[in-house]
């Protein structure tokens, strides 16, 4: 029995889905029941309950549950302190992000620190804001990168504003709307074309809903669930839409999209981005370095 075996049951548990884990694991749905199954064999008892559609953990799933907590913290104890005696430390950090700190300011930040840990092995996961936040609430990630709180208070977390970023309005380099050779529309003017945006959960579009309410004005048509898929639609039709600035910049460079500026509204919406954890979450040694590492990177920027 491998206790990434129990880390995996409880996972299990707090998602309450094989699929849904499996894709925000290195592994595939059919290794993760293999090892719910070699648990189930190796203990003699059924722990999930497949008979039903709805997920269902069995009443001896319950007492497992209980016990095979308790043996992963006595396991990270452990090793905890057996760590004390040993000069090489060998640790997984996993982070999940949304997009723009995700894909755009973790990354750089993440390859320095880890040429100067070797020992230490990351891993992103790219989801929007909620889903990051749901991971570390659920401990399924040390960390999160996101671009909004949502519905979620910000005093439950411990965070650091790693960037700033702006949202920008965007189509196709082709759009109608830049026949004004200025560059510069009105809102008025997008309101008439179809309007695609991010899925619910998004830091973007909650961000862009808060501080722009004339966003109900616009005629929103679809909602995709990651940004290339949105600059891709946008990019060969007369769809418009709202990007981060970041990412805006990149895809006009490579000839995908236009910017829009607003003559009526210069700055559409501003954010702040974080890395977070919950509030008074104990690190190892290492993770508390990583997290020092990123307010200290972040510090030097302000």
């Amino acid at each position: 029995m491998y206790i990434e075996y129990l880390r995996n049951f409880v996972k299990l548990v707090n998602y309450k889905s094989f699929s849904e884990l499996a894709r925000d694991l290195p592994i595939s749905q059919s290794t993760l029941s293999h090892q719910i199954s070699q648990l189930e064999k190796d203990f003699g008892v059924i722990l999930i309950n497949r008979s039903t559609k709805k997920f269902e953990i069995t009443e001896a799933g319950t007492i497992f549950l209980d016990h095979a907590q308790k043996i992963i913290d006595l396991f990270d104890s452990c090793v905890k302190e057996l760590a004390k005696f040993s000069d090489i430390r060998y640790e997984d950090i996993v982070i999940s992000a949304s997009t723009t700190p995700g894909s755009y300011i973790l990354p750089g930040e993440i390859a320095e620190y880890r040429d100067k840990n070797p020992n230490v092995n990351f891993k992103i996961m790219i989801n929007n804001s909620r889903k990051s936040i749901e991971n570390i609430v659920k401990n399924l990630a040390d960390f999160a990168g996101i671009g909004s709180f949502l519905n979620y208070r910000k005093d439950e977390f411990d965070f650091i504003k790693i960037g700033e970023d702006q949202l920008k309005f965007i189509c196709s380099p082709n759009h109608e709307l830049l026949k004004d050779i200025s560059g510069l529309v009105n809102f008025s003017d997008l309101v008439k074309f179809p309007f695609v945006w991010r899925e619910k959960g998004s830091g973007m579009r909650s961000a862009f809903k808060k501080q722009f309410p004339d966003y109900k004005k616009l005629k929103i048509k679809l909602e995709m669930d990651d940004n290339d898929s949105i600059i891709s639609a946008v990019s060969d039709s007369n769809y418009i839409s709202i990007i981060s600035e970041i990412m805006a910049n990149k895809a006009e460079k490579a000839g995908l999209i236009r910017t829009l500026e607003l003559s009526d509204r210069p700055l559409v919406v501003r954010r702040d981005l974080y890395f977070i954890k919950p509030k008074g979450k104990e690190l190892s040694k290492l993770k508390e370095d990583f997290w020092e590492y990123i307010k200290n990177k972040a510090k030097k920027r302000e």
